[in-house]
Parts: C-alpha cells; sequence; structure tokens
C-alpha cells in the first residue's frame, strides 16, 4: 500500500488532538500508539467493508473458525508490516517528534489465548485474509485473558491481564449484531396446525452476546478478514428498585453473573462451579456464532436454510465449541422449523473438527445433569443424536456390547464431546503425520473403524509474516537478497536457500544476524529478571505451556546433572550455556506450578555459584506472551521439544524455532518428526524412545523407575537433590520426587518417562553443545532448518484446509 505521508500525518494529529485535547505537543507514547493505530483504522476502514460487501453480494461460501482462543499478541506492528508501511509509518512519526518503537511497545498483548491453540488459530486467520479466502473467526472478547505471571518467590503467582483497561483502537463494537443467549430454563412442547410439535425453552436466562470485530489484515492483498469476539451483558442487568433500597450487591448481580462468561479465560475448573463457567463460556459464544452466521445466510439466501452448508464451513478448533453441534440442531428445529432428519443433513454437511491431543484428560467430557441444568433442550438433543447413532452401531458390530459402551456419546454419567464431534462432523483432522496415525490407530481407532473417510492429517502451520519478517527483520532481509523477496507470500521458496550452504559469506552474515537476536534477548533478560547472561554462551531455549508430558522436568534434571559434575570438576570441559525457560502454568495445575518453583530454585543455585558461572546459566523469563517470543524465538540455538513421543499433538513453537535457525533437540514427536525430515537429520539431535517404544513400555507393564536410577547413578544423585537438602530443607519437592519413583495420588510412577529417557537426551544434549563450538558447521544446521521450514507455513496447512475440507475458494 502506498502512504500518503502527508494526509496521514493530519490523521495523526487529528486523533493525537482527540486524545489530549491539546495537540501534538507532549503527547505521550500510549497516545501516539492510539493515534497511529486510528488512523491505520481510517486507512483500511474502506477495504474492509468494501471486503465484507464482496464476499456477501457475491454469495461466495465461507469458513468459520470457532475456537476459544486467539493468542493475537499485539496488533500494531503486525499491521504495519502486512500494510508493507511500517517504514513510511516511523518517518512520520519521526517529523512529528514522536517515537514509533516507543508507541509500539505500550500496546499490550492481546492475551486471548494460553498457548499452542490459541496462536494457531491467529496465525490461521492471518493466513486467511492472506491467501484472499472468504472467512471469519469467532471466539470470547475476555476482559483479561489467560493471567499475567508474577514471579514472587520463585513461584508463579496470576495477577489479572486487562488487557483492555486503556480501550482497544482495534475492536469496532458492533451493537446492531447483538445476539442473545438463553441458558436454563424449561422445555414445552407446542402442536402445530399439522399436527407436528414443536419445542420451546421457556423461563430463561437471558445474555447479550455483543460482537466486538477485529480486522485481519493480509499481506500484499485487499482482503481484510475478521475477527468477532464476543463480550457478555445482561439482558436485565442493573436493578434500580434494589438500587433505591440500597441492597446494592443484588442491584448489578445479574450483570456481574453475565459478565464472568466474558471475564477470564480458562477459568479454574477443579470444582463444580468452575466447570460450570467453563461450560456456559462455550456455549454462550457457540450460540451467538451460530446466530449470525444463520442472520447472514438468510441476509444473502433467504429463510431456506437446507442449503447453509453451501455458504457455511464451520470448524470446529477442539473441543470446545463442539457444543454448536445440538445447538444448530436446535436452532434449526426449534426456530426455524425443519424437521430433524432435515436439520441433520445440514449439520453433517456444515461442521468439522480438528483434533488437539492424545491425551485422554484432554478430550473433553461434561456431567451429564450439569449439561441438562444449563441446557435441558439441548440434552434432549444430544440424547436423541446418541439414540440414533446407538442403531447405526448396533447395525454395525451387533455383538460388541463394549464397543457400544465405550462409543457412547452419553456413557459413564457424561457428555463426551470428542464424541459428539466425530459423530456429527463430516471431517475429523489430525494436527501432524504422527498425530493423526496415533488418532487413527489408537486413541480414535473404533472410530476410524467406523468412518474411515472422515479421518484426515492437516499439518499445522504459522504465519511467517509475524515470526520471521516482524519478529526477525535481519534475517527477513537475507532472504530477500539470497532468495526473494516473495518468500514472504511463498514460504517453500526459502528452500533455495540450500544453494547457499557452502557460501561462506552468507553462513557467516547468519551468525551475525544470530548475534544480533541473542544481544537482544539479554538485554531483555537484564530487563525482566535482572540476571546477567553472556550474549557469547549457547542459548538453549524451551518455552512452551507448562505440563508435565512436555517434560521440563527432563531439562531441569539435566541442568542439576551438570551444576553437580562441574563443582565435582570445575575444569570439565562444556560448553558455555544459558538455558532459557518461559511458561505459564495453569491456575489449577498444582504440579505444573511446582515445577516452575523448581526451575527458579535451580536457577538461583546455578547462577550464584561461582564454580559454574562461566560455564552455565539458568533464567526463567516471566509472564511468556506473543510479544516476548518475538524476541526469544530469534535469538535461539537450540530448540527443545522434549515431549514424551506420543504425546505431543504437533507443536508450533517448533516451526517457529526452525524458521529462525534453530536447531532442534527433541524426540520424534508431534511435527518434529516432519521437521526432521524437512532439514535432515544431521541437522538435528534426537533422543529417546519412539512412540512405538513408549507404548510397548507401557502396555508391558515392566517399567520400573528404581532400575534406571540403579544404572544410572549421575541421574539418581541429580534426582535426590530435589529431597536431600541440595535444593532446600522444607521437603517442597518431595512431591514432584515421589511422582517420578513412587507414583503419586493414584497415577504410575515416571508417567511421561523423564527418568527413562535422561540418559539418552543427556547425551545427545553434550553433543549438541560439542557442535555448536563448530561455528562454520553449526551456522550451516542453521541454514539447513530455515531453508527446510517452507512446509510450515500456516499458507500451506490453510490452502489444505480449503481445498480439502471448506471446499472455499480464493476471493480473486
Amino acid at each position: 500500500m502506498n502512504l500518503d505521508k502527508e494526509k496521514f500525518e493530519d490523521r495523526v494529529s487529528y486523533w493525537i488532538d482527540r486524545g489530549t485535547g491539546d495537540g501534538t505537543e507532549g503527547a505521550t507514547d500510549r497516545q501516539a500508539y492510539e493515534a497511529v493505530s486510528r488512523a491505520l483504522m481510517d486507512l483500511i476502514w474502506n477495504k474492509w467493508r468494501d471486503c465484507e460487501k464482496d464476499i456477501k453480494s457475491r454469495g461466495l461460501k465461507r469458513a468459520y473458525y470457532l475456537s476459544a482462543e486467539f493468542l493475537m499478541g499485539r496488533t500494531l506492528g503486525n499491521n504495519m508490516i502486512n500494510l508493507g508501511l511500517r517504514g513510511d509509518v516511523a518517518e512520520v512519526l519521526k517529523s512529528m517528534g514522536l517515537d514509533l518503537n516507543a508507541a509500539e511497545q505500550t500496546e499490550p498483548d492481546a492475551a486471548l489465548g494460553n498457548g499452542g491453540l490459541g496462536r494457531l488459530a491467529a496465525c490461521f486467520i492471518e493466513s486467511l485474509a492472506s491467501l484472499d479466502l472468504p472467512a471469519r473467526g469467532y471466539g470470547i472478547r475476555y476482559q483479561y485473558g489467560m493471567f499475567r505471571q508474577e514471579i514472587v518467590d520463585g513461584r508463579q503467582v496470576e495477577r489479572p491481564d486487562d488487557w483492555v483497561a486503556k480501550g482497544d483502537p482495534w475492536s469496532v463494537r458492533r451493537g446492531n449484531r447483538t445476539a442473545v443467549v438463553r441458558f436454563g430454563g424449561h422445555v414445552v412442547s407446542e402442536e402445530q396446525p399439522d399436527g407436528s410439535h414443536r419445542f420451546k425453552t421457556v423461563n430463561t436466562e437471558n445474555i447479550k452476546a455483543i460482537p466486538y470485530d477485529m480486522p485481519i489484515i493480509g499481506w500484499d492483498t485487499d482482503t481484510v478478514g475478521t475477527l468477532r469476539l464476543w463480550e457478555a451483558e445482561s439482558d436485565n442487568g442493573f436493578n434500580l428498585q434494589l438500587f433505591n433500597d440500597m441492597d446494592y450487591i443484588r442491584a448489578v448481580e445479574a450483570q456481574n453473573r453475565a459478565g464472568d462468561l466474558s471475564r477470564v479465560l480458562y477459568p479454574n475448573d477443579s470444582g463444580p462451579t468452575g466447570k460450570a463457567l467453563r461450560l456456559r463460556q462455550q456455549y454462550f459464544f457457540s450460540s451467538a456464532s451460530l446466530q449470525d452466521i444463520i442472520r447472514e445466510y438468510k441476509k444473502v439466501k433467504g429463510r431456506d436454510l437446507t442449503l447453509l452448508h453451501e455458504m457455511a464451513a464451520i470448524q470446529l478448533n477442539d473441543t470446545h465449541p463442539v457444543i454448536a453441534i445440538p445447538e444448530l440442531m436446535r436452532l434449526l428445529m426449534d426456530e426455524e422449523g425443519m424437521g430433524w432428519d432435515t436439520s441433520w443433513n445440514v449439520v453433517t454437511k456444515t461442521f468439522a473438527y480438528t483434533n488437539h491431543t492424545v491425551l485422554a484428560e484432554a478430550l473433553e467430557k461434561w456431567p451429564i445433569d450439569l449439561f441438562r441444568s444449563e441446557f435441558p433442550r439441548l440434552m434432549q438433543i444430544v440424547e436423541e443424536i446418541n439414540r440414533r447413532f446407538m442403531v447405526v452401531l448396533v447395525e454395525k458390530f451387533p455383538q460388541d456390547r463394549q464397543r457400544h459402551h465405550r462409543m457412547s456419546i452419553l456413557a459413564d454419567g457424561m457428555v463426551k464431546m470428542a464424541w459428539l464431534a466425530i459423530a456429527a462432523s463430516f471431517s475429523v483432522n489430525g494436527v501432524a503425520a504422527l498425530h493423526t496415525e496415533i488418532l487413527k490407530n489408537e486413541v480414535l481407532r473404533e472410530w476410524y473403524e467406523l468412518w474411515p473417510e472422515k479421518f484426515n492429517n492437516k499439518t499445522n502451520g504459522v504465519t511467517q509474516r509475524r515470526w520471521l519478517k516482524k519478529a526477525n527483520p535481519s534475517l527477513a532481509g537475507l532472504l530477500d537478497e539470497t532468495v526473494s523477496p516473495e518468500w514472504t507470500k511463498d514460504l517453500s521458496l526459502v528452500a533455495n536457500l540450500r544453494e547457499y550452504a557452502e557460501d561462506t559469506s552468507v553462513l557467516e552474515q547468519l551468525g551475525v544476524i544470530k548475534a544480533e537476536n541473542k544481544q537482544r534477548l539479554t538485554d531483555l533478560t537484564q530487563k525482566l529478571t535482572g540476571i546477567s547472561v553472556d550474549p557469547a554462551a549457547l542459548f538453549d531455549v524451551q518455552i512452551k505451556r507448562l505440563h508435565e508430558y512436555k517434560r521440563q522436568l527432563l531439562n531441569i534434571l539435566s541442568l542439576i546433572h551438570d551444576w553437580q559434575l562441574l563443582m565435582d570438576n570445575p575444569s570439565a570441559e562444556m560448553p558455555p550455556r544459558t538455558v532459557f525457560f518461559g511458561a505459564k502454568a495453569a491456575s489449577g495445575y498444582r504440579r505444573a506450578k511446582q515445577i516452575i518453583h523448581l526451575i527458579h530454585t535451580v536457577a538461583e543455585k546455578v547462577n550464584a555459584d561461582p564454580r559454574v558461572s562461566d560455564k552455565l546459566k539458568v533464567v526463567f523469563i516471566p509472564d511468556y506472551r506473543v510479544s516476548i517470543a518475538e524476541v526469544l524465538f530469534p535469538a535461539a540455538e537450540i530448540s527443545q521439544q522434549i515431549s514424551t513421543a506420543g504425546k505431543e499433538a504437533s507443536g508450533t513453537g517448533n516451526m517457529k524455532f526452525m524458521m529462525n535457525g534453530a536447531v532442534t533437540l527433541g524426540t520424534m514427536d508431534g511435527a518434529n518428526i516432519e521437521i526432521v525430515e524437512e532439514a535432515g537429520a544431521q541437522n538435528a539431535f534426537i533422543f529417546g524412545m519412539s512412540a512405538q517404544e513408549v507404548r510397548s513400555l507401557k502396555e508391558s507393564g515392566a517399567y520400573d523407575p528404581w532400575k534406571v536410577l540403579e544404572r544410572e547413578p549421575k541421574l539418581k544423585r541429580a534426582l535426590a537433590a530435589l529431597v536431600d537438602g541440595t535444593l532446600g530443607t522444607d521437603d517442597e519437592f518431595r512431591e514432584i520426587y515421589d511422582s517420578l519413583v513412587y507414583g503419586v495420588e493414584g497415577s504410575v510412577p515416571d508417567a511421561f518417562f523423564v527418568l527413562e529417557d535422561f540418559a539418552s537426551y543427556r547425551d545427545v544434549r553434550a553433543q549438541a553443545g560439542q557442535a555448536w563450538t563448530d561455528t562454520p558447521r553449526w551456522n550451516k544446521m542453521a541454514l539447513y532448518n530455515i531453508a527446510g521450514s517452507g512446509k510450515f507455513s500456516s499458507d500451506r496447512t490453510i490452502r489444505e484446509y480449503a481445498s480439502g475440507i471448506w471446499g472455499i475458494k480464493p476471493r480473486k
């Protein structure tokens, strides 16, 4: 886009004056941020409006992406990159005496996601816009997002993250598109003139869903997509009579209850109240989104909804929005008067489901009593879906009653949402080659045997615009010179970088770029933690959601091992290494919080020990989020992807590391397998059991952690540090220790085979460190990783969804 700098300066001045009332003189960095954002919104407004008009006027089929999370991060910088205007905007602000960099830093991250699931959704909607595909994202406009992580005495403390406290110039309230979502009540049947019956839910609790639209600007295109996020308000939120009676708390009780629906992402659901709130949140945004889709369809195509599936493909991002399936049945039957068979035909041609996990506990299920109390009519519909499904199952497997029970959507007092999704969706996809095979052969094997035609793979991807062009402008510039600027639109072109594998100049430039990015992380580390690290050391990074299967414990035990080795022999040969962690633990996940405390305790001991300070440092970056990730990924030299094989569905952090030139140290799990295929096995460090070996060892029942400890005395010593006083005297890490050697709370010991994989991990980690000391070799490995990253663009993934699942085509 070309920028008329004079006109743009006028718009920035206008918006600053609106904020200050006193012109641009003395404008704060925050006011500059808001003014630039609003001026850019003015610039794209017509394109955004015209894009929506074009899709509707031409009756184009659209994909609707329903996700409980959209981890968007900061908006201004990404939009300037995609518009190609960052340099021009910086120049305009400089002429006005303002600093664009400082203005950008005042924008809070839109923390509307927890980790990979939400960031994937953000990458997907950006790719949809960049590929000119008609689509819209739907989610919740959480007031507080996940949470702001503070570390107090080495422990995680959750603070509210009110990202919209000062307003959001990138959100537009669309009050005219408000939907009403109804909870509870009871169901009545009304006889129709033709003798049929129509159901209606009365005496409901009504909540208004207010949509806020965010523009999603594509790269080098006129397409501006939309992310529509719903905010909850009470239909009758303020009781003036109670207020005048001085009953102030009850006067706003309805509004507070409604507001809870869009207040916090993933409230603690360890108790019944939390479970009810999470389920209500899922229904809230799913119902509002479906009402919006139907309203739009009617406006374009009229009242005949039998062809809704020809205009809408609805992708369910994991199980959180699966309640949309019975809700669409209710809307079609109870609100639109369609019969069951016609409605079911539309539903089963409209919904597609993405599975993101192989962990049984992550396949959501809800108590039937809770489900019925909140959604009595939906419960009736789910019961009928299940009854009809059981008929199919009995016909197919007449004697296999155990199978009938295992596959029943309603069983053991629970509504099984993944089963409901598979029964009603026309497509079920995994998110990496290994993950999809595990779904077909293990986790969802019986479903695959029933409907093999539904199952397919769509390996995840990330957008190179944010994670390379924005996060790593120096590397982006080198790719422009060596490959061509077109890689920004077509990442497969980076494969041509392999032609420079023997070019000393290019390899040296890669080293210089990495050094610059390491210095940037060094500065950020000092600012956030007060820890001084040497940018000349090896930067070894593990940043991801804190979960036991991701095995941060394996990394920590290895650090304790190295610390003890250096204490015994300070002259031991070991390349200087700084190990970075970044992660948030779910508020109700006690063990994950204990692991964060363990990391900090180990860091405190190691970093204060003069015997090892020149060889080993440990850093935990607090409040890990998108804007911090944009510094970490470009600086990393080793990417730790060390989950238990067969547990990680895909991963997307591994892809971001790869395209920024980090070398993978990991298991053959998730997308690591495809990463190694693309980069070459010689350009990665792989350790540990395969998914098949993990499964065999688990099924054998022969695994004994004590036998591992007896054959690995150095591991035994490292593990003992958790309980022998080395790390403290109050036995605070006893539960972690017991979980590995005894098992706790009914779990098997070392459920994720941390101890079994330790020796392999330790050895390969040492090999990676030694390889890093050979700078030319390491730079060449980095080059092959960058060159192999083309497959992992979310553009490729979205093209596969568009053609293989949704049946949508580019606008142009």
